[in-house]
């Protein structure tokens, strides 16, 4: 029999009035938008997003982060937060393989469209245990930005640029050389650049992407271009901790090369990353195609549709999955279906 579990051992039961199976399906979500300021309006006039006035720089896509945790759109869960579930929930929305997640209160991941039309601060993320141990967060931050649309001649900061160490880091940081240690990739649409804690790095104007990331806002800031925050002060840097978590052998790292899992005339199914965070696979698949998956209780899964359009079909009403848009699929969910309604780019994520 299934239990619902929340944090530790305490057992809560389904609630509401309404029984396990209707609380049971694809979940999509109110996107959550925040206002960093070196955002711009390209979820607009590139995505065709409805967003508030003025800069709009994230937009958080299934979070269950304090920050901005999102509510479900539709269904018997409707209006309740991705956090409440995984409290009420546990195991039977997350999966057995995230139940370390679940003991410190955390969803695994979180799901972010980024518009750079400013460039972000060069900045790294902690890992798990340095993230604790300093009361950052709970979790550190391992991430993977999709490139879905890039200005051309955009480039962003991935890694170092040669061989160096603490001592000349911070000399450059100081004497306003900095960026002759810095890699820049140059990127194009559908390019996957993968973020491990420890990595150097920055987005930079023109690009908009789409983040899979642990569930973490653990940064440390280490340079950010002399500008001043929206109090017109210059925001905060943390550079003794970004000089004690970055990873010096992590010079000038590609883009992800991805690996074939399957390849048919209507589907070509590959592995962009494979961690203990998560893993992501994409599906470029043509009109007319069809992927069959289970949920069988290890863990949840996500499903984004980057491009093109598609329909989730599983035991009750299918699930419209357009452009670009998210949804979760709760650990239990049983047996589903992915139709491309059209030629179409999405991404499975899971862990």
């Amino acid at each position: 029999m299934l239990r619902w579990a929340g944090r530790g051992d305490k057992t809560i039961a389904p609630g509401k009035g309404r029984p396990l199976e209707k609380r049971i399906y694809p979940l999509t979500f109110i996107s959550q938008f925040r206002d960093y300021i070196w955002g711009g309006r390209h979820l607009e006039t590139i995505l065709g997003r409805e967003i508030p006035p003025g800069i709009v720089a994230e937009s958080w896509e299934i979070s269950a982060h304090p920050y901005a945790p999102t509510t479900v759109a539709e269904g018997p869960l409707a209006g309740r937060t991705l956090s409440e579930l995984v409290e009420e929930m546990g195991e039977v929305l997350v999966g057995s393989r995230s139940r370390r997640m679940l003991e410190l209160g955390r969803f695994p991941l979180l799901i972010k469209l980024l518009d750079a039309n400013r460039d972000l601060s060069v900045q790294v993320h902690p890992d798990d245990e340095y993230a604790r141990a300093h009361g950052d967060d709970a979790l550190g931050k391992t991430e993977l930005w999709i490139v879905l649309h890039a200005e051309p001649g955009t480039e962003l900061i991935c890694g170092l640029a040669e061989p160096t160490t603490r001592e000349r880091f911070r000399q450059a940081l100081e004497r306003g050389r900095l960026e002759a240690l810095l890699h820049r990739i140059p990127i194009a649409p559908d390019d996957a650049i993968f973020l491990p804690a420890g990595t150097i790095h920055a987005l930079l104007a023109g690009a908009l992407v789409a983040e899979i990331q642990q569930n973490s806002d653990a940064t440390y800031r280490v340079y950010d271009w002399g500008r001043l925050g929206a109090d017109g002060k210059p925001r905060p840097l943390h550079i003794d901790k970004a000089l004690d978590v970055i990873d010096w052998s992590r010079i000038r790292p590609d883009k992800v090369s991805p690996s074939t899992l399957c390849r048919r005339a209507d589907l070509l199914h590959q592995r962009l990353v494979h961690t203990d965070a998560f893993t992501v696979e994409r599906l470029n698949m043509t009109a007319g195609a069809i992927y069959k998956g289970c949920c069988r209780g290890e863990t949840f899964e996500i499903w984004g549709c980057l491009r093109g359009a598609a329909e989730i079909a599983w035991a009750g009403d299918p699930v419209a999955l357009p452009a670009v848009r998210f949804a979760l699929l709760p650990a239990i969910l049983g047996e589903f279906t992915v139709h491309a309604l059209g030629d179409s780019a999405l991404l499975r994520v899971y862990v």
